[in-house]
């Protein structure tokens, strides 16, 4: 058995990439229905009937059919519970956060000259949280077949282009020997296509005494598991994430003889999202006279943050005095992100004689990567409304996005390219359906909706078809109304734990509730 004696720098270093994944990108890449509460109680079905602040960043028409200028602000109450189902065990674990939703204003331009055709302008911005990322998830469950050490044997058997991620970069046992972490090594000359990330994880499960080498006096051997053999591994996961998505918007529209009415958004998106996961195993296999593992727990922190830029186009035509249509295209977003990881991992070690051996692996470093770019798909809305007067309308919007364009950038990094060709692979286009109705009584208005999602995924599984329903109430108090929504969510999921090696992953269902509540002014 080998023993530790290397010293890690702890601080920062930089790099080109880490191990992004698909549901990295998926994460900035899926729609959420949030705004006003008015919006949310119809389940976002705003395309063609526009006059609602968050209508706004559905089809940017919309502000043109305001009659007057508004102003509003929303907050809402989410609840997000989460049902795990890991090799049979049941768990569940549960997130409530309060969020200021929404906020915005509209200011609308008339022009009363019966010579001009162009009868109004309306100039908005808006606010809108677009992902409260808050979420808790814990599985539990006894595996039958596999541990996590394919994990860190995939990245060390193959994280050097196919080949052993070489002995000099795991086995340090000189005290004296300060280690550069290896996130600031890679790639390099002599290891061009080798990712200091992968290096790392072999790393981590060497000196965790998860992994040895086949032969020590091959400086390029491939390496083998001390993790004893016969299943039933005890193992948890817990996700636990913070953090938001956020769009402010600028628009401007116009309306042609109050039939045609045409608009633009300039988008500016932010986001700040934290993610700390623990997975632990542990086993009760026969003991042998060679130290194996009994126990173990591997953490992760991610942090990303950054900036993005999308534009919208829209238009609504005024069929007849009930019947609107409504056409509207949102751009790709290309995000500007930066990722900041830190690892560690504990392990005990046993064997039929002698004390159990712990290691503690923790460099206490903060691995700082190089800023990158995300392309997330653009997306279609085509609309229909029928509005009964004054006393009511219903409306239907669908949307198509390819998940399939999404991209990480520059595709010259190598790691990008194959992270690209797999979610052009695996994700595909998927349709979005609201349906959303309002009627009417005096002052009060009484309002429901409709949601459904298809997969992002051709399997239809990793992530599966959303369904919402939602309801709400509002009234007009004359230059102010109040307006409250409530929305369920469900949708299944199953993803792997790790995106490489060890693939398992639960069966969750995710059940959200929303409450918001909206004040609106006449300005």
């Amino acid at each position: 058995m080998k023993k530790i004696f290397f010293l890690f720098i702890a601080g920062l270093s930089v790099s080109v990439s880490h191990s992004q994944e698909v549901s990295d990108a998926m994460r900035y890449a899926q729609d959420n229905i949030t705004g006003t509460a008015r919006f949310r109680a119809m389940s976002g079905a705003f395309g063609a009937v526009g006059g609602d602040l968050s209508s706004l960043t559905v089809n940017p028409a919309g502000s043109a059919i305001f009659l007057n200028n508004q102003a509003g602000v929303t907050f809402s109450n989410q609840s997000k519970k989460n049902n795990s189902n890991y090799f049979g065990t049941q768990t569940s674990d549960n997130e409530n956060s309060f969020i200021l939703n929404q906020a915005g204003a509209v200011f609308v331009f008339h022009d009363r000259s019966s010579n001009n055709n162009w009868k109004k302008i309306a100039i908005g911005t808006t606010y809108e949280n677009t992902n409260n990322f808050d979420n808790n998830i814990f599985s539990a469950g006894t595996n039958p077949r596999n541990s996590i050490d394919k994990y860190f044997l995939e990245y060390a058997n193959n994280g050097n282009n196919g080949m052993p991620v070489p002995q000099k970069f795991v086995r340090t046992t000189d005290p004296g020997y300060q280690y550069d972490f290896l996130g600031s090594n890679f790639p390099s000359n002599q290891y061009p296509n080798m990712s200091g990330y992968s290096a790392q994880q072999a790393l981590l499960g060497y000196q965790g005494y998860i992994l040895d080498v086949n032969d020590a006096n091959n400086p390029n051997s491939t390496y083998k598991s001390n993790v004893p053999t016969g299943g039933k591994y005890y193992q948890e996961n817990g996700i636990y994430e913070s953090g938001y998505n956020s769009k402010a918007s600028f628009n401007i529209a116009t309306s042609y003889k109050d039939r045609i009415y045409l608009g633009a958004n300039l988008n500016v998106h932010v986001t700040d999202y934290r993610r700390s996961t623990s997975f632990s195993e542990s086993n009760d296999n026969p003991l042998v006279a060679n130290p194996t593992i009994s126990s173990l727990r591997f953490n992760n922190q991610l942090y990303t943050y950054g900036n993005g830029f999308s534009f919208q186009l829209g238009a609504i035509a005024k069929v007849t005095q009930s019947f609107r249509l409504g056409l509207a295209y949102e751009s790709n977003t290309w995000y500007k992100l930066y990722d900041e990881v830190s690892q560690s991992l504990y392990t005990t070690s046993e064997s039929i004689s002698g004390q159990p051996i712990k290691a503690d692996v923790n460099p206490n470093v903060v691995n700082v990567y190089r800023p990158y770019t995300l392309q997330t798909p653009g997306k279609v809305t085509f609309s229909g409304a029928y509005v009964f007067g004054k006393s009511g309308l219903i409306s239907i919007d669908y949307a198509i996005k390819d998940y399939g364009n999404t991209k990480y950038k520059p595709t010259s990094d190598q790691g990008f390219r194959g992270l690209n060709d797999e979610m052009s692979n695996t994700l595909t286009s998927a349709g979005e359906l609201r349906i959303g109705a309002e009627y009417k009584i005096k002052q009060l208005s009484l309002r429901g909706g409709y949601r459904y999602e298809g997969s992002p995924y051709k399997n239809k599984t990793t992530i599966g078809d959303l369904n919402s329903y939602s309801g709400g109430l509002g009234y007009n108090f004359g230059t102010t109304k109040v307006d409250l929504a409530y929305s369920y969510l469900e949708r299944k999921s199953n993803q792997g734990f790790f995106a490489t090696g060890f693939t398992d992953g639960a069966n969750i269902t995710s059940k959200l509730n929303n409450v918001s509540l909206t004040l609106l002014f006449e300005l």
